[in-house]
């Protein structure tokens, strides 16, 4: 009987070097955008001014395993709190008012409760 030879499709040719580069590339955007995102979220938290409470930690340093500094915002009061092992202590208070924030450009944020009912409404 004969035969019949089927022609053999050619395998696709596959550019090594242009996939290297399209997967670098779109891991490069993919962190890219894990840090903007990081830097958008501090960006939102930092400039809004908690409502109503009278304690603001301003800053806070660590000087050993367990031991930290703390500066804290109390009735327009500065107070350098050590915490320990022994617990807390007031190390020093600043006379005079805290210094007023500098009023920088705020966006106007939205509770989470409200986004995510806009969200299922859609």
């Amino acid at each position: 009987m004969f035969a019949l030879a089927l022609p053999v499709a050619a395998a696709p040719e596959i550019n090594v070097g242009g996939e290297l580069v399209r997967v670098l590339l779109s891991l490069i955007a993919i962190v890219a955008l894990i840090f903007v995102a990081g830097w958008l979220s501090r960006r939102l938290q930092a400039r809004t001014t908690p409502g109503g409470r009278r304690l603001r930690c301003v800053e806070t340093m660590a000087v050993g395993a367990r031991d930290r500094l703390m500066l804290v915002d109390a009735d327009g009061k500065r107070l350098l709190i050590g915490m320990g092992q022994g617990g807390m202590r007031t190390l020093h208070v600043y006379e005079g008012t805290a210094p007023a924030p500098e009023p920088g450009p705020s966006l106007p944020v939205a509770p989470f409760g409200d986004v995510l009912a806009r969200w299922k409404r859609k």
